[in-house]
């Protein structure tokens, strides 16, 4: 079975530069990643996920690192039912990721494995 290593937040912002100024300058988070509309901080092998907040884009989501992505996911495969899900595929910054919308919330959980 899988072991989690890490969960995080992503928090959708209206304002991507105020939103990064906050974390990177009140709590020393620094920014690892940034796409512009995705930004990855990091502190102490924690991080924070920061997403451009519009029409798409508003929920609550979380990331689940994993360290064996496929044997999650043939954990829970075949579980999922109805559930909307999307089956692991590789991201450009550099993981392998399921994505499950959790039932009864407006949450989406991303599980990934760094590639």
């Amino acid at each position: 079975m899988y072991r989690a290593k890490y969960i995080s937040p992503m928090i959708p912002s209206f304002m991507m530069e105020k939103t990064i100024l906050f974390f990177k300058d009140l709590l020393q988070f620094e920014p690892i990643f940034n796409s512009g509309n995705y930004v990855i901080l990091s502190k102490n092998d924690l991080t924070l996920h920061l997403l451009t907040a519009g029409e798409d884009i508003g929920q609550m989501e979380f990331y689940l690192e994993v360290d064996d992505i496929n044997s999650i996911w043939i954990y829970i495969k075949d579980k999922l039912g109805q559930i909307k899900h999307k089956s692991p595929h590789d991201r450009e910054y550099g993981m392998r990721e399921i994505h499950i919308a959790v039932p009864g919330t407006n949450t989406l959980l991303f599980i990934g494995q760094e590639i």
